[in-house]
């Protein structure tokens, strides 16, 4: 049995147990870890502990941290705000208590706030936002699920939207105003699709949780006028700063969004000086961290450093090389790379799909690479471990890969092939 195979069975078992945690009662983070671990233990032995494996894992970890360090300011910034209750602000605006109504409205705003930000961030926004509007928590898990098929569309025409599409926009595959142009109507049937078929089945209004009025004993009245509105535009600030700070400085997009999570910092800091030690300690930025669940953090590390075992070793690029020779059809290879996205992060299959096809052959704003920008963007809702806006909210609102499966998946199916046909019926008709 060579390593290789030995590679793949680690994995798949690793990714069964992530699958069905709740039957085995072990926590998928751990589990990710093990296999993290595992597969790149058993990539050096098969390559003989050569030198070069250290220095690919610190290339893949390179790629790594940086959405580690955007994902950690980003939950840092929503909890600053969620601790002022800045998004109260916005629920506040938002009357309809119907269902079908609400789904819409949420699903409009996923969409073009994920284009502006990005998928990560805006699924972490809104699900916090949705804790502060639905007390059901059956109801919730079906709205957040909404929220992940809309900030992947949402991301998927955007340059800054998701990080594959970046991707593609960074290294001259599309242009900006050309992906917009033609992406965007396929990305919001992604998101019609499902959201009419759920119009259909949701009934009846949400119910808003209570208030929680009573204090603890030495709590003390505290309060700042218009903290919730500092806090609400400093938040949104800092997260719209992130692009902006790219595109304008082309750096990363990591380190503008911990500029602008550090001047926050200092701004909350500053507000609550006076307060008392209790009230400092949950309104501040440091505060704000000892929240965060870290747990989830190091699934998404755990995930990421694993499958990029599987790219060094070879298997995705070879995967797609395969799939290349025996579909024949780009527009069904180029599909079902965005099936595999739902699996296996969209990243190291975009990537090696760049690797595939050379500017030479398609040249910048070809149909391929509009293709990929779409269906590596919408594919990973098919499953909530398939984006990274799924696993942000799969930590956030504890919600089980089965659940999503039975609940979510298949419209999720159905929006991406709706768009997907969409996609090509207007490249037909405008080229």
């Amino acid at each position: 049995m060579t390593y290789i195979t030995i590679l793949i069975i680690v994995f798949v078992i690793g990714y069964l147990s992530i699958i069905f945690e709740h039957s085995l009662h072990i926590n998928k983070s751990p589990t990710a870890l093990i296999m993290a671990g595992l597969c790149w233990a058993i990539y050096a032995y098969g390559n003989h502990f050569d030198e070069h494996v250290a220095e690919e894992l610190a290339h893949h970890l390179s790629e790594i941290a940086p959405v580690i360090l955007f994902l950690l300011a980003a939950m840092t910034i929503v909890e600053v705000i969620d601790a002022h209750e800045g998004f109260k602000v916005i629920t506040d605006k938002i009357r309809s208590k119907k269902k079908v109504k609400l789904l819409w409205v949420i699903g409009f705003i996923t969409f073009f706030l994920s284009s502006v930000l990005d998928n990560l961030t805006t699924a972490i926004v809104m699900v916090s936002l949705l804790r502060k509007l639905i007390r059901s928590t059956e109801d919730r898990k079906l709205f957040a699920g909404v929220v992940i098929i809309a900030s992947n569309s949402g991301g998927a025409f955007s340059p800054i939207g998701d990080v594959t599409t970046t991707m593609l926009w960074i290294d001259g595959q599309i242009s900006a105003s050309v992906v917009i142009v033609e992406v965007f109507l396929p990305s919001l049937v992604s998101l019609v699709v499902p959201m009419i078929y759920l119009s259909f089945v949701l009934k009846g209004e949400v119910e808003a949780p209570k208030i929680q009025l009573q204090k603890e004993d030495n709590e003390e009245n505290y309060h700042k006028p218009n903290s919730a509105m500092i806090a609400l535009v400093l938040g949104i600030s800092a997260l719209v700063f992130a692009p902006i700070f790219k595109s304008t400085f082309h750096l990363p997009p990591y380190l503008g969004i911990l500029l602008s999570m550090a001047i926050m910092w200092i701004v909350v800091d500053l507000m609550h000086r006076d307060a008392p030690a209790h009230m400092f300690s949950k309104l501040s930025a440091s505060g704000a961290m000892a929240r965060i669940d870290m747990s989830s953090i190091l699934f998404f590390f755990g995930i990421l450093t694993a499958v990029s075992s599987l790219q060094s070793a070879g298997l995705l690029k070879e995967l797609a090389m395969w799939l290349d020779a025996s579909v024949g059809n780009q527009d069904a290879v180029v599909m079902i790379i965005g099936v595999a996205s739902a699996v296996i992060d969209n990243v190291p299959l975009v990537a090696a799909s760049q690797g595939m096809y050379s500017l030479t052959e398609f040249p910048m704003d070809s149909k391929i690479w509009q293709f990929i920008a779409y269906c590596a963007g919408t594919g990973g809702s098919m499953l909530i471990i398939g984006s990274a806006a799924g696993v942000a909210v799969m930590g956030m609102e504890k919600i089980d890969f089965m659940w999503y499966v039975k609940k979510i998946t298949w419209v999720a199916v159905l929006g991406y092939f709706a768009g997907a046909f969409t996609y090509i019926a207007l490249y037909e008709f405008m080229h």
